[in-house]
């Protein structure tokens, strides 16, 4: 009966999920596309494809450990600052074969919505909000690879 029941309960979820609405599958698209907007946007060094992902006041994290001390503390970066270093060019000096671009929507709920981007040297936890009808992003906390830290 215990199987039977968790057989049922499992086929409910895939249907569940395979029901998915026009209108939900519509936001997934456009969360991908405004991420696709920041990833592609540092690989090619178009600034203004980065801007246009941002929200003006993201601020992104990584927790940075001094190898002396063994203190953690918080590294900030703007949007502006984001902006500057993709115009500069520093996603450019990734081979286009090397350039990782994995995008997933992990979730999504009304006007806020959570993504992961897996680059080719990090992995970027992405926050976004629906702002006058388009999605920004508003937050990043990343972490390097192994290897690249």
């Amino acid at each position: 009966m215990t199987r039977i029941l968790l057989l049922v309960v499992a086929m409910l979820g895939v249907e569940a999920r395979a029901e998915q609405s026009p209108a939900r599958s519509a936001e997934e698209a456009a969360i991908r596309a405004t991420v696709l907007d920041y990833v592609q946007g540092w690989y090619d060094g178009d600034a203004a494809r980065m801007e246009r992902a941002l929200h003006p006041e993201l601020a992104k994290r990584i927790v940075r450990t001094d190898a002396t001390s063994g203190k953690s503390r918080l590294d900030q970066m703007s949007a502006m600052t984001l902006v500057q270093y993709t115009r500069s060019g520093g996603g450019k000096k990734t081979p286009a074969a090397e350039r990782q671009q994995d995008v997933q929507v992990l979730d999504v709920f009304e006007n806020a919505a959570s993504a992961r981007a897996t680059m080719s040297g990090w992995v970027d936890y992405l926050h976004l909000a629906k702002v006058d009808g388009q999605w920004k992003i508003v937050n990043v906390l990343w972490e390097l690879k192994p290897g690249r830290k």
